[in-house]
């Protein structure tokens, strides 16, 4: 079962919204609570990202018999220094995007946490790539 989302960088009213189908499709499919809520927190982590930092992007998710499969691909800054964005806390968003209560530095440690393989790559000035996984 293949699925694919437009977001738009800055449109926070639909900020959620793939991750939302993605959660009903799962829960349809019977698949585990716990699991369920791990990709949906993922991939909400990483929708909003690219809702805060990026022009636009495109979310395609895989769901096949034993695993979920994501893939974000965004045209925006990218990211500078994967490393340090890693880090609990550390945050580029705009005081705007904080303003808004996003932007604490939470979002790829927690979508390292919730994944069972996470892999991100980014070229500055081009954009970010943000793959993940989760196994049932």
């Amino acid at each position: 079962m293949n699925f694919t989302f437009n977001v738009e960088g800055g449109d926070f009213t639909n900020a959620g919204a793939a991750s939302s189908h993605v959660k009903k499709m799962m829960k349809q499919l019977g698949v585990d609570a716990g699991i369920v809520k791990r990709t949906v927190v993922a991939l909400y982590e990483a929708e909003v990202n690219v809702v805060a930092h990026a022009f636009r992007g495109v979310i395609t998710v895989d769901i096949e018999e034993d695993k979920i499969y994501v893939k974000l691909e965004d045209e925006g800054p990218g990211i500078p220094d994967i490393s340090q964005a890693m880090q609990k806390g550390f945050s580029t968003a705009s005081p705007k995007v904080r303003e808004m209560g996003f932007g604490a530095g939470m979002g790829l440690p927690n979508m390292q946490s919730n994944t069972d393989n996470l892999v991100v790559n980014s070229e500055v000035g081009k954009g970010t790539i943000v793959e993940f996984t989760n196994y049932f």
